[in-house]
């Protein structure tokens, strides 16, 4: 998903960050973990590269200059899940990544990581994939919808087994959809459900576009937004999760990621944060208490998590995740919620919602 157009002086405001007072980084146990590919993290099985993935001949790509922003960070995360289904041990299967990423979905990989952690794989992406899958699957139920916000180049709707009746809705910006669809026509005539698409941004209203689509606000819905919110600034970003809200019925739920501020703070994520600014799609909003967050927009969290935190390693992260009493170290959020007759304050099955102090 890309972020909404900005002038040159909102970019370069927004590469630094949000700031905050607190106590100094510190590590803890042998290794930890930055998201987002600072990592250091132990050695994995090689892997191929993605243009040879599945047997798959993948020409060069050429790309409009307005895409150029969306076509790297969005083909960077399906190089991610590329190499990952590539893994004998992956932890989901996406045979249409591939193609997806394109011919540099390699070089790609060596852009937004480090050496080290191009070559051996960052685990935070995986994790956050298989996390959402999992949470679709436990979630959808037959004959409810699907809202995936921000879908970029998401493929769900082709590879995972969906219930009777589902319609999911992908809501993105029009070039974007029309790159994915004119891509996977190559391989895959139909999708394992019924599949809509929702050509619109994140600038403005929404929710018209999706009315439009055949989105019934009266029926229960499963929404997720992988990879979406921190591109945005903070007001749109609130905006997206309280239309989001507003458009649920009782019974509806809500999957979500979220980084910290302190990504935006330490000196080693700055290569990082600048390399999104040069692609055009910087990350713009962090936050420290992601209950709150979805609190304030109307929803009932039922979990936070993170990668690396007790259930969401997946044999994958080397240590724990950071300390909850260090914010500023780098931190990616993985939070559920849903929307009860109760109001913020109960999840839909009528227990007591979580909150920050609970993780």
């Amino acid at each position: 998903m890309p972020p909404p157009s900005s002038s040159a002086t909102t970019s370069q405001t927004n590469r630094a960050g949000p700031t905050a007072a607190g106590p100094r980084p510190r590590r803890w146990g042998r290794r930890w973990c930055c998201p987002h590919g600072y990592a250091r993290t132990d050695r994995c099985p090689s892997t191929a590269p993605v243009e040879t993935l599945w047997g798959m001949s993948i020409e060069a790509d050429t790309w409009d200059s307005e895409l150029s922003g969306v076509a790297r960070t969005a083909r960077w995360t399906a190089a991610a899940r590329a190499r990952e289904t590539a893994r004998p041990d992956r932890l989901f299967d996406d045979p249409f990544a591939a193609l997806l990423a394109g011919a540099d979905g390699d070089a790609l990989l060596r852009h937004f990581h480090t050496e080290r952690a191009a070559a051996d794989g960052n685990p935070v992406l995986p994790i956050r994939t298989r996390w959402f899958d999992d949470f679709l699957r436990g979630s959808v139920t037959p004959g409810c919808q699907v809202v995936g916000l921000g879908a970029g180049l998401d493929t769900r709707a082709y590879r995972l087994d969906w219930p009777a009746g589902v319609v999911v809705f992908e809501v993105d910006q029009a070039a974007v959809l029309d790159y994915k669809q004119q891509r996977l026509a190559r391989v895959v005539n139909v999708a394992r459900c019924e599949r809509r698409t929702v050509a619109t941004d994140f600038t403005g209203e929404w929710g018209p576009a999706l009315l439009d689509a055949g989105f019934d606000p009266a029926a229960r819905t499963v929404w997720f937004a992988e990879g979406l919110l921190f591109y945005l600034p903070a007001p749109l970003a609130t905006a997206v999760a309280t239309q989001a809200a507003e458009l649920s019925a009782v019974g509806s739920r809500i999957a979500v990621d979220l980084i910290g501020t302190g990504i935006f703070r330490l000196r080693y994520m700055r290569p990082f944060l600048d390399k999104l600014v040069e692609a055009g799609s910087p990350w713009r909003f962090g936050t420290d208490t992601p209950a709150e967050f979805l609190r304030q927009a109307g929803w009932a969290v039922e979990q936070v998590t993170e990668p690396g935190a007790a259930g969401t390693d997946y044999g994958r992260w080397p240590q724990g995740a950071p300390p909850v009493a260090f914010p500023q170290l780098p931190r990616s959020y993985l939070v559920t919620a849903g929307r009860s007759a109760g109001g913020p304050g109960t999840t839909p099955d009528g227990a007591a919602a979580a909150s920050d102090a609970h993780r």
